[in-house]
């Protein structure tokens, strides 16, 4: 093929970057050309220019890989060791560069050169902090005498030897038995010897120094995520995997392979792996899995909003290795040549085997080689772990040249025809069972080509006929103020007369079709969303009976269109997660998020909100979960994600300042305390959240990193965080309205305060109210000390001897200050919360029963919510069981009729006579208690 002419941009560039590098010296074209196609390239060789020449003597078939330190690793320092790996980089990867920019190396050599030489920088890392790590506790030693080594997995494309240029990197990291350190000053557990080893390897690859860094990584894949330990034993990662091993955990663990030096426990490592990972029969079950994985992709685009990404975009990389990953777990447990890592590996295997037609591993591995080649120039050009084509003109001009097009709008089509013919493929291995389209009337198809109703003449009666019409012509004319596009409105004129269709067979009023059309109104642009629907026959129909359940549930839809993701599998939709779950559920969640990517991070914490919250409603509004169930579920939701957010605030303020001493990731010292709804276990799905924050270091202390401050600051800190990660409006909207006023002196008070000053505030300052909120109050976070110390303190308080009547007059005051300012009452109207007789009040005498009777009557103090308060105060003779019965009944009852009208979003008043009864009777208890 012709071979394009250097495009002048890039020849000046080259000019003008030789004169900075080189002055007057002789100009080399090649060397010209590496400059100008790469920026790193450029940085390279300004700090070491005499690398020019070393590239010019280079004999570019060879691929020997060096060992990356010299020297005795017992004896090398952090500094030097951490210095010689990234000059390693930096010398290694420019010659890569030279072999992919200017001499056109074939992308299938270079990767596997890129592992190679990436397996030996975590190899001489993992040697270097292993001998460390013995220097000062010992060593543990197997049965003939020999160091027990720490295997390290590399996963992905790492595992595979198909390394991108500038990835991340995957670690797992295992050691094959527990016998503790000889040697040493004194004895070390396994655990904490291979701890502190995985810690050291890390930094030395990870730490940003002044040549750099190595390589970013990632020990997100390990059993249990971030929260699981560093490193386990061989037997501990089998029982996890045996017993706990999640669908894409087998996926990821086919791609796990040892790194370095290989040792006689590699292969008792791999038996282990293995019956999790392959099947012994042909695990078609495959299938239904890699169905639910293609959903994933999919949301993961439009969750990004990725745009020409070659990897995760339709066609793109990752449908390759989707469709490869099938075929070997499907038959992988009884074709052992299909057990490799290696993607390329594994289409000759598929081949050989007649499972894919040697034409269409051939297409695959050639299109597969492609993307990847693609994806190699785009991360040369500046070292940044990107799959995005460009949309600058610098790199567009490379990417032609690279691509050999004379400019990008010719190289586009050639990029187009590859995802689109990886495309087809993946939709034949993991697509979608058919789907019967809907057998529409064409009535439905003129009515809306039309814009006409009165061609449903028939199929809706007459008066439905001219509220739809209505309806209809007004979306018509906010659709033409919407830049909706040739193909978007293709796809509309598909997907309306189904959905008119769907909705007629609901009988639906004008009220529901309004409510769909509002968020058909607020995808119009989006045409991924649209064609969701359209190909969806199964998500159309579930969202019409979400939206005739609950205008919350449409409301929250046309917010947040994302959710339509959800609509696809109405198993999951209406099937929450066990309450025990969601913790489990937010980990895993956020291992597929960037560590360092703090947007991303807040986008996902929401979206997490977003998607469980709708289920929750979907087994709300149907009736499989009750009005109680809907609460602990809302509440175990919002508990998982302070949980993840305080972990992701932590993770922040620790790369900055370094942790408070005596402090880790897993004794953070500190907590978090929910009041009110959260606090009760009685969140809606529009409440805030009451937290306080406490901690339990001494004012004295200080972090330890290199930027110091003093503990208490860093809690400050991280409190900050933590409402900046809540409050702050993105693209979905807040988290939770975060709400700190409960805390020891309110607004004027510290945000973060020692656990012990929290407990001095409420003996000697705090007012009647702010121990009413108490009763209410529980810890949500914190490790166990933490947990223990603050049920004492809320004990000590709530059990206080109390004047009565001062109590009652506090109390009373309270009620109407709040009554005053907050109810919405009215001759017709009764506002359910703040009226005379309502929720609050019921609340209020909860708070009173336990506050009066709490000294001697522990009992009262064991629950924070107002059933169980009332509950425990009859069962200890503090009211009747004739007054807790009708309490409880009408607490029930009027907390059903306020979810019911959040749920269809008509406010918090209903007609006094729905509630006359119950609110007669709360109010003559009210004066039983209080006259």
């Amino acid at each position: 093929m012709h071979q394009v002419g250097f495009p002048l941009s890039l020849l000046q560039l080259a000019e003008q970057r030789w004169q900075q590098l080189y002055g007057t010296q002789p100009y080399d074209e090649q060397l010209g050309q590496l400059i100008s196609l790469s920026d790193f390239a450029f940085r390279i060789l300004e700090k070491r220019p005499e690398l020019g020449a070393w590239l010019q003597q280079l004999d570019i078939d060879c691929r020997h890989v060096p060992e990356p330190l010299q020297g005795d690793l017992t004896e090398l320092s952090d500094i030097a060791c951490f210095s010689q790996l990234r000059l390693y980089r930096q010398q290694y990867w420019l010659k890569v560069m030279w072999l992919d920019l200017v001499h056109q190396n074939p992308i299938e050599d270079s990767i596997r050169y890129i592992s190679n030489l990436s397996e030996a920088l975590i190899g001489a890392a993992n040697e270097w902090a292993f001998a460390q790590t013995t220097k000062q506790c010992g060593t543990p030693l197997d049965e003939h005498g020999m160091p027990l080594p720490m295997l390290v997995l590399g996963m992905g494309k790492l595992g595979g030897g198909e390394l991108n240029f500038s990835s991340d990197i995957d670690l797992i990291f295992t050691y094959p038995r527990n016998i503790p350190t000889q040697g040493g000053r004194r004895s070390f557990e396994s655990q904490v010897f291979y701890t502190k080893v995985a810690q050291k390897l890390i930094s030395a690859l990870n730490q940003v120094t002044a040549d750099g860094q190595v390589f970013r990584v990632d020990m997100r894949l390990r059993p249990f995520g971030e929260s699981g330990p560093l490193v386990m034993s061989f037997a501990a990662m089998e029982d996890y995997y045996q017993d706990q091993g999640r669908e894409w955990e087998r996926y990821a663990m086919l791609k796990a392979r040892p790194l370095g030096v290989e040792t006689i426990y590699w292969d008792e490592f791999k038996q282990l792996l293995k019956p999790f990972v392959y099947r012994r029969y042909i695990d078609f079950s495959v299938i239904e899995s890699l169905r639910k994985m293609k959903h994933l992709i999919a949301q993961e685009v439009r969750r990004k909003g990725l745009v020409n990404n070659i990897k995760l975009g339709a066609g793109g990389i990752r449908e390759v290795e989707f469709i490869v990953q099938a075929l070997q777990m499907i038959r992988g447990g009884r074709d052992v040549g299909l057990q490799t890592p290696s993607i390329l590996a594994a289409i000759s295997e598929l081949t050989q085997l007649d499972i894919l037609p040697s034409e269409v591993s051939l297409s695959l591995k050639s299109h597969y080689l492609f993307l990847r080649r693609v994806e190699q120039y785009l991360q040369a050009f500046d070292d940044q772990q990107t799959q995005t084509l460009p949309d600058i003109e610098l790199d567009k001009s490379r990417l032609a040249y690279l691509l050999n097009q004379i400019d990008f709008e010719s190289a586009l089509p050639e990029i187009n025809q590859v995802m689109e013919s990886v495309r087809q493929e993946f939709a034949l291995v993991v697509g979608d069972e058919p789907q019967e389209q809907a057998n529409l009337d064409d009535s439905f198809s003129y009515a809306w080509l039309q814009r006409d109703c009165l061609q449903l003449e028939g199929v809706l009666d007459n008066a439905k006929l001219a509220q739809w019409q209505s309806v209809l012509v007004e979306f018509d004319a906010k659709l033409n103020k919407r830049q909706v596009g040739t193909r978007g409105r293709d796809i509309l004129d598909k997907l309306m007369p189904a959905l008119l269709h769907a909705l007629a067979q609901q009988e639906s009023t004008a009220e529901l079709l309004q409510r769909v059309l509002n968020i058909v109104e607020m995808i119009a642009t989006r045409t991924t969303y649209l064609e969701l629907l359209f190909e969806n026959q199964g998500a159309l129909k579930q969202l019409v009976l979400l939206c005739g359940h609950s205008k919350w549930i449409a409301e929250h839809i046309a917010k947040y269109p994302i959710l339509l993701d959800e609509l696809i599998d109405p198993a999951a939709l209406y099937k929450p997660l066990p309450l025990s779950e969601y913790q489990t559920e937010i980990r895993q969640y956020f291992l597929r998020i960037e560590q360092d990517d703090l947007e991303l991070q807040m986008e996902a914490l929401r979206q997490f909100k977003q998607t469980h919250q709708l289920r929750i409603a979907a087994a709300d509004a149907t009736g499989v979960l009750s009005i109680m169930k809907v609460s602990d579920h809302l509440t175990a939701l919002a508990e998982a994600i302070v949980l993840q957010s305080v972990n992701l605030a932590w993770q922040q303020m620790v790369s900055r300042y370094g942790e408070p001493k005596g402090c880790d990731e897993i004794s953070k010292g500190f907590a978090v305390i929910a009041y009110g709804k959260a606090g009760g276990v009685e969140l809606g799905y529009d409440s805030d959240l009451d937290l306080v924050f406490v901690h339990n270091q001494q004012g004295d202390s200080s972090t330890v990193g290199n930027k110091q401050i003093s503990s208490r600051q860093f809690y400050l800190k991280l409190a900050q965080r933590l409402m900046h990660l809540f409050n702050t409006r993105t693209a979905s909207g807040i988290l939770y309205e975060l709400d700190t006023r409960l805390r020891p002196e309110g607004n004027s008070g510290l945000l973060a305060i020692n656990i012990e000053s929290f407990n001095h505030y409420q003996q000697s300052q705090a007012w009647t109210w702010e121990h009413q909120a108490l009763t209410r109050a529980r810890m949500i976070y914190g490790e166990t000390e933490l947990v223990e110390r603050f049920a004492e303190i809320r004990k000590n308080i709530l059990c206080t001897a109390r004047d009565e009547a001062q109590l009652k007059d506090d109390v009373v005051k309270m009620r109407e200050k709040m009554r005053a300012h907050l109810s919405k009452d009215s001759k017709q109207a009764f506002d359910l919360k703040q009226g005379h007789g309502g929720m609050t009040d019921i609340e209020f005498i909860a708070q009173f029963l336990v506050l009066n009777h709490a000294k001697h009557c522990h009992e009262l103090t064991q629950f924070p919510d107002n059933i169980r308060i009332l509950e425990s105060a009859a069962l200890h003779g503090v009211i009747s069981s004739e007054q807790q019965s009708i309490l409880t009944e009408c607490y029930c009852t009027l907390r059903e009729r306020y979810h019911l009208n959040s749920l269809n979003q008509h406010g918090r008043c209903v007609p006094r006579e729905l509630v006359a009864d119950q609110v007669e009777q709360v109010r003559n208890i009210w004066q039983q208690l209080f006259k």
